[in-house]
């Protein structure tokens, strides 16, 4: 942006042919990231104003975008655990010989004041990250647990008799040996990546406009698994200024399958078109123009959508989901060259992940419009 406020007419517009340095515009879009999220809505209003956007089927889906920070700087609990008792070890050692009388024996070059102190240093590092790893799994079995107890309560107040089977635990806290933290960026986390491997990464959620292209909702998450971002997502689109219109389908994968999924989507009254499996390739040529038999009776959220699924108009519509919200995750990736977050920490990699969402419905914009 700083080079561009010299050699390019729009830029030198916007600045009022200044030329801010790149630390300047660096900290102006950190200071301003939660502004961003409101001035995504404006956009959002102008486009519907200008007749490119009106909702009403979105598609969902997430990708893995790496975190500014390496999987190589985390460590897991079982490691910490570790390298915690062969550092202590070796502090227990170097302190035996600095307490002997003749220390002959030591290595030349070899200082027991600075080694003891790195050591200390590096134990210090260690019991760090292991209390924010026990800090985090505690939180997180805290939240799992209340948000089980507040399942078996609604379902005991929906059918009227008390749930069966055992209440859940209560939760211990106590992390597991994979447990990690990253001493870079603590907030994101190892994730599975296409292609095979792991990396540092963020999950960013985003609802895709199938007429327009546009990104309507987005949402960057801490979770390597799909299935529990539907409910967050529904909320996005429910708050949504009512002029933009009414979200009528909701298309994703089957990542994001599961029966209270389907049903949220039902009390939001939203269709939900979800992939319950992964559907066979080379189908026969005539299974596309079939047509399920009817349903009777009163099917269930599930049932009901599991039939739509199979109907014509329900293919026809799911298929738009794999021309609409991938497209979009691959130009901003390979076109748009955003493969990494620059900012670290959720909330910061949140802002600039609507500061790109942003940019890419400015440029869809102007393409429609040309």
């Amino acid at each position: 942006m700083e080079r561009a406020s010299y050699d390019s007419i729009a830029f030198r517009y916007v600045t009022a042919n200044t030329h801010p340095d790149h630390d300047t515009i660096n900290s102006f879009r950190k200071r301003f990231l939660k502004q961003i999220e409101a001035i995504f809505i404006q956009v959002l209003g102008y486009a519907r104003e200008m007749g490119m956007l009106k909702l009403g089927t979105v598609s969902l889906d997430g990708t893995k975008v790496h975190a500014n920070a390496s999987r190589h700087s985390a460590m897991s609990y079982g490691h910490a655990k570790k390298l915690e008792a062969k550092l202590k070890a070796e502090v227990a050692e170097l302190m035996k010989r600095a307490e002997a009388a003749n220390a002959k024996d030591l290595p030349d070059g070899m200082n027991l004041p600075e080694e003891l102190s790195r050591r200390e240093e590096r134990l210090a590092a260690i019991a760090a990250a292991k209390a924010k790893i026990e800090a985090r799994v505690k939180a997180e079995a805290e939240a799992a647990y209340t948000a089980k107890l507040a399942a078996r309560e609604q379902r005991a107040k929906k059918t009227g008799r008390r749930p069966g089977g055992r209440p859940p635990a209560p939760p211990s806290g106590t992390p597991k040996d994979t447990d990690q933290v990253n001493f870079t960026d603590e907030d994101s986390r190892i994730m599975p990546v296409p292609g095979g491997g792991f990396e540092q990464a963020y999950n960013a959620q985003a609802a895709v406009d199938t007429d327009s292209m546009l990104v309507v909702a987005s949402a960057l998450t801490q979770a390597t698994n799909d299935k529990q971002q539907v409910v967050p997502m529904l909320e996005h689109l429910q708050a949504l200024p009512p002029e933009l219109g009414q979200v009528k389908r909701l298309l994703a994968d089957t990542g994001y399958a599961s029966e209270d999924n389907v049903n949220s989507c039902a009390q939001a009254k939203i269709q939900p078109l979800i992939a319950l499996g992964r559907e066979a390739h080379h189908g026969s040529a005539f299974e596309r123009f079939t047509e399920p038999a009817p349903l009777s009776g009163n099917p269930t959220p599930v049932v009901a959508m599991r039939h739509r699924l199979q109907t014509r108009r329900g293919r026809r519509l799911y298929a738009l989901r794999k021309c609409t919200v991938e497209p979009v995750f691959g130009l901003i990736k390979h076109v748009m060259k955003f493969r990494q977050f620059l900012l670290r920490g959720l909330a910061s990699a949140r802002g600039e992940r609507s500061l790109v969402c942003l940019a890419w419905n400015m440029k869809r914009m102007n393409a429609l419009g040309a």
